[in-house]
């Protein structure tokens, strides 16, 4: 068979079997077991063996069990909830005040724990309720929590941005802090639309009554920010250490995975039931995103062997179009391919064919790896499928329908894509902190 045709076919099957709702890893895998024997008969089965002989035994994947614990380990711990308490005490007395403090602790877990799931249904569950009985409009309160909750893809820690930067190769330090400055850019977008559309319309985020912001005096508000101590040093220790050079990013996910159970035996709530919990979700996690990888590598081995990416190459150089172009063209690939696939296999699938174009045209692999994440991030919250949308769901108060979450990350959505055309335009967004790293 030619090259074009079995790349085709492979292409045509997954997306049929994707179609079907079999999930990721049996896609991947099987295809890929059932192709390398028809192309090279039954002693390639040993590809599966070697590929997961390599993700197995990559040290880099060890920070992905140590980040999830940490992560899992804070959720359960109560910080959470005092952050929440801090945040309703400082932003509550502004027009839409409880939407902002929420996107600001959402950044603040994010850079925490970098688990979007963490975010969303913790937010869901403490803020939701509070901003909908302070009559907030439901659109503003919930699309801050699904925005507000994506940042954990890009803050790091991320556990995203350790599978990418296995994947592609590229320094896990660096992309950690590439992550910063857009993570914060799309946070202050999201505060700043909050703060703009409520202070337009005052009825989208009241603020309380004046008997009720007498309910917190100055120096309770100052002794309230005790609880932001904690939080703030674990920020310090996991992304300061990678920053200044002193751990790298696995060693710093054990820092992390310390410091998560400090905080959590400050707060009395390091028991054997939350240590068992934390171990068993963490296993659970890991095992998927290892699966998922096995097969995505037994995948793109095949489409190797057989010269697909060679044939994308001479593709892309025959196009007689200006670099950029291509680049915008591989944006909306990626957002398109997002409507269907989870982040992990958009990240496993595309990294080896689009990383080479990437360098080819000259373009750094660290910068296209935050847009990568960015794209990823606005993958969370677009409908149909956006996983953020559906965790929101699950824990969300009644009369908040499914309607009315997807009517809300509207502007946000816009918002993400606004953010990463800035990343795009001045790459030293996402540039300026790794280019300080020791």
């Amino acid at each position: 068979m030619s090259i074009e045709f079995t790349v085709l076919i492979m292409f045509v099957s997954l997306v049929v079997l994707l179609l079907t709702g079999l999930p990721l890893v049996f896609v991947l895998g099987g295809l890929a077991m059932v192709l390398s024997y028809f192309l090279w008969g039954p002693n390639s089965m040993l590809l599966v063996a070697l590929q997961a002989w390599r993700v197995m035994t990559t040290y880099s994947f060890v920070a992905i069990p140590l980040y999830i614990f940490m992560a899992v380990i804070l959720q359960r711990s109560g910080i959470i909830e005092d952050l929440f308490t801090v945040m309703r005490m400082w932003f509550g007395p502004l027009h839409g005040g409880l939407a902002i403090g929420t996107v600001v602790i959402c950044t603040l877990m994010a850079a925490m724990t970098g688990i979007v799931g963490a975010a969303v249904a913790t937010m869901g569950i403490l803020a939701l309720p509070a901003m909908l009985n302070r009559k907030y409009d439901k659109r503003i309160a919930v699309g801050c929590i699904c925005a507000g909750g994506t940042l954990g893809i890009l803050i790091p820690p991320s556990v995203i941005t350790v599978v990418y930067a296995v994947t592609s190769g590229v320094s896990i330090g660096r992309m950690f802090m590439g992550g910063v400055g857009p993570g914060l850019l799309l946070s202050s977008l999201f505060i700043t639309y909050i703060a703009v559309r409520c202070w337009l319309r005052p009825d989208l985020g009241p603020a309380p009554s004046k008997q009720e912001r007498k309910e917190y005096s100055f120096k309770v508000k100052l002794l309230a920010l005790r609880a932001v101590i904690l939080p703030i040093m674990l920020i310090i220790g996991v992304l300061g250490s990678i920053y200044v050079g002193i751990a790298s990013p696995t060693e710093a996910a054990g820092v992390g995975c310390v410091g998560a159970i400090i905080s959590a035996a400050i707060y009395r709530r390091l028991t054997l039931v939350n240590i068992k919990e934390s171990v068993y979700s963490t296993a659970k996690t890991t095992a998927m995103i290892l699966w998922i990888t096995i097969g995505a590598r037994c995948f793109i081995s095949i489409f190797s062997a057989v010269g697909g990416d060679e044939l994308v190459m001479n593709l892309v150089s025959g196009l007689a179009v200006n670099r950029w172009i291509i680049l915008i063209l591989i944006q909306l690939m990626l957002i398109f391919l997002g409507l269907f696939l989870d982040e992990i296999g958009i990240i496993l699938l595309c990294v080896p064919i689009f990383l080479p174009i990437i360098k080819a045209l000259n373009f750094d692999p660290v910068w296209f790896g935050i847009l990568f994440l960015v794209n990823a991030q606005m993958d969370y919250i677009t409908p149909p499928f956006g996983y953020t949308l559906f965790y929101l769901r699950g824990v969300a108060p009644q009369g908040v329908t499914m309607g009315d979450i997807y009517r809300s990350i509207i502007p946000f959505v816009l918002l993400q894509a606004l953010g990463l055309a800035l990343c795009m335009i001045f790459p030293k967004i996402v540039l300026w902190l790794p280019s300080m790293m020791k």
